[in-house]
């Protein structure tokens, strides 16, 4: 079984990605001495690829990363690419969502948005696959819920009985989510 090292610098976002993978795909934890990928692509594919890219050259085994972007109707696309940084280069996830309310103040429901990830396994030889995953819904009118993290407190998936991810176990998000299906479509272009 090859092993991959995880790109992700985010501990949150790490915990999510290896549940879903579960024991599919052998999975070494990004090393503490690798600096933080400065994300400066212009698509999710890109910083997907600059995050991979990165990994491989540090640690010579093959890489997993992924970009995720909250796209909001109302706001043509955006946070989109900069959904991270949407408040600013050293937003927290509550600095995100308050912006993002405070954006949407005047925008009547539902206020339509997705959730994509684009997810990329490469090699040292510059072999890669890719995969996406969008999942469709609305932005609450405030945050609801513990769980989670980042913009889950205010995005209301379609088909999730009208709560918020962060209403949701991990398992249950998992199952239904933008990573979760970039993650599980990975898995099956890597066979396992």
């Amino acid at each position: 079984m090859t092993e991959f090292v995880l790109a992700t610098a985010n501990t949150d976002k790490a915990r999510e990605i290896v549940a879903i993978l579960g024991d599919s795909i052998a999975i070494l934890p990004r090393p503490a001495d690798v600096s933080e990928v400065e994300e400066t692509g212009d698509t999710l594919l890109d910083n997907a690829r600059l995050k991979a890219r990165a990994l491989v050259e540090a640690t010579g085994v093959p890489a997993i990363a992924d970009d995720t972007g909250l796209e909001v109707e109302a706001l043509a696309g955006s946070p989109g690419v900069n959904s991270s940084r949407f408040a600013g280069p050293h937003a927290t996830y509550a600095d995100n969502v308050r912006k993002l309310l405070e954006d949407l103040t005047h925008v009547p429901e539902p206020r339509r948005a997705r959730f994509r990830t684009v997810a990329v396994a490469l090699w040292p030889d510059g072999r890669e696959q890719v995969s996406e995953g969008c999942v469709d819904g609305c932005i609450a009118t405030a945050p609801a819920g513990n769980a989670g993290f980042g913009y889950d407190p205010v995005f209301i998936p379609d088909g999730g009985c009208g709560r918020t991810y962060a209403q949701m176990s991990p398992g249950e998000k998992n199952e239904f989510s933008h990573r979760g299906a970039a993650f599980r479509a990975l898995r099956l272009l890597l066979g396992t």
